[in-house]
């Protein structure tokens, strides 16, 4: 078990190792400045929250359309139910004088 230990270990200390000098060697020969980085990641960074805002305003427009649609069938399903509750209430009126007009007079 020592051993297995030891062994992950050394894996780790390896890997960050690696890290450290491969981040080293990343800086020592950069193609470009400091401030061209810095003007690069500006770059992106704009480049990037205007496509944010372009998606946010895609997805709000998506949304809208979905409400609107999801309104306009509420209102259909409310009018075809109100529909439906005047002939019920036809039908159960009718029903009743129906009944009424059965009903043996005294």
């Amino acid at each position: 078990m020592s051993n297995h230990e030891n062994d992950i270990g050394t894996l780790v200390v390896g890997f960050f190792l690696g890290a450290l000098v491969g981040a080293a060697m990343a800086l020592l020969f950069a193609p470009q400045s400091g401030e061209e980085t810095r003007d690069q990641i500006r770059q992106k960074s704009i480049e990037l929250s205007e496509q944010a805002q372009d998606k946010a305003e895609e997805t709000r427009a998506k949304a809208e359309a979905m409400l609107h649609d999801a309104r306009h069938k509420f209102d259909e399903a409310t009018e075809e139910l109100q529909t439906r509750a005047k002939e019920l209430q036809a039908q159960v009126e009718a029903m009743a004088k129906d009944v009424e007009d059965k009903l043996p007079t005294s």
